[in-house]
């Protein structure tokens, strides 16, 4: 095979700075309804200009991981096509906002997301709607696993990292089924950093070696899983998901689909290989990335570009000008 031919076999590194336009076109388009108090109409805007940038890059994509159906927005849903057709066979994992109540309330940390790996390469963890997660860096590889009870795994990891726990930092969702997970979490010493919405990031942050963030855990959604699993391959970092039904009928249909809700996946059973992209622009401004800004005439975006097979980390900010996106708002 020739190296040209092999293009079109694996995603290359090419691909991935293609992708960026995607998540800067979706995050742009997003920009006029942060604080607006509309998610689905943020989301809708996201997802159609996401998908019209998808037209023009080289791939064939398949969506194994969508937003369409969950958010009820109108494409991009789970076994769609996309790219131009005359790229590398990959599967795709999409979300246009990982975070649509925080961009409609004007808060951190919403992304426009987009991961691709090899095809057949992610875990369709489609039919049971949420997992849950337990994400390091990789100091934790070895030292935590998810099967054991929080507290055991915050000390372990403390005296790996040879920290205090009273200095250790946990992302956790902020929902009532976590109250528990919570209260145990600070009884060991350690703090919290509770996150409204969007756990993509705060997954990204445990792994990543400057953050203040030492550990992600809770039950967030499944879709959101796979995505930072193809980010936690570039980063080096330490990661495990357990399927979490939310009943009898959910827990059929998962293992109907060939999952196993009893089962821990470890980071290679989330998405095989280390030939994994992530890609991500800030909607609003986070830890990971900044939010879109208008400033005159332009529009600044800022988007992280991960790359698991060299472990390359990017960041790219890009100056759009605003008369070229029309329909921008002048806010």
């Amino acid at each position: 095979m020739t190296d040209a031919e092999a293009l079109y076999v694996h995603p290359d590194r090419n691909i991935a700075i293609e992708l960026v336009r995607a998540t800067e076109a979706a995050a742009i388009r997003a920009y006029p309804w942060i604080g607006r108090g509309d998610k689905l109409a943020a989301d809708a805007a996201a997802v159609d200009a996401m998908r019209a940038f998808f037209g023009t890059v080289d791939c064939d994509g398949v969506v194994v991981i969508g937003e369409g159906e969950k958010d009820k927005a109108p494409m991009l849903f789970n076994g769609e096509r996309v790219g131009n057709g005359r790229g590398p066979a990959c599967d795709i994992a999409v979300d246009p906002i990982d975070g649509t109540s925080l961009t409609a309330a004007g808060r951190q940390n919403a992304l426009s997301v987009i991961a691709v790996s090899d095809r057949g390469a992610m875990l369709d963890a489609s039919s049971v709607f949420y997992m849950d997660k337990i994400v390091t860096d990789a100091v934790g590889v070895g030292v935590v696993d998810i099967r054991q009870p929080i507290g055991e795994n915050l000390r372990a990891l403390a005296v790996a990292k040879g920290k205090p726990v009273a200095e250790m930092r946990v992302a956790v969702l902020n929902r009532p089924r976590h109250e528990q997970l919570i209260a145990d979490i600070r009884a060991t010493g350690a703090g919290t950093r509770l996150i409204s919405d969007g756990d993509v990031a705060g997954g990204i942050n445990a792994a990543r070696y400057e953050s203040r963030i030492d550990m992600c855990v809770g039950i967030g959604g499944s879709p959101e899983g796979i995505t930072t699993a193809c980010a936690i391959k570039a980063l080096g970092g330490f990661m495990q998901g357990k399927l979490a039904p939310r009943d009898d009928a959910e827990r059929a249909r998962g293992e109907a689909a060939g999952l196993d809700c009893d089962r821990v996946y470890e980071l290679n059973d989330l998405v095989r290989g280390d030939n994994t992209f992530f890609v991500a622009t800030g909607v609003t401004d986070g830890e990971l990335v900044d939010g879109v800004r208008r400033k005159g005439p332009i529009i600044r975006t800022e988007s992280i570009v991960l790359r698991g097979k060299s472990g390359t980390i990017r960041r790219i900010v890009a100056d759009h000008l605003v008369e070229k996106w029309l329909d921008v708002t002048d806010r």
